[in-house]
């Protein structure tokens, strides 16, 4: 997997890192990919709802010493 960029949004709480995560992918050109690294479990639901809902793809998710990491592709 070719990563883009990575975003470390560790520590910060709903909805930080999907406001950090979308002002990141607007910056991206399609195809690319973004890692996002967070600490709030939220974020599991988030970040799959939001990334369907603005045509991106979720590729990948792991859960990783209470770390998330997502792997996120822009449409």
């Amino acid at each position: 997997m070719n990563i883009t960029k990575v975003l470390d949004a560790k520590g910060l709480a709903c909805p930080m890192p999907i406001v950090k995560t979308k002002k990141v992918m607007n910056e991206l050109e399609s195809g690319q990919i973004l890692e996002i690294h967070t600490t709030d479990k939220g974020a599991k639901n988030d970040m799959a709802a939001w990334a369907k809902s603005g045509g991106h793809e979720l590729v990948k998710h792991e859960d990783e010493n209470e770390v998330l990491k997502f792997w996120i592709k822009k449409g």
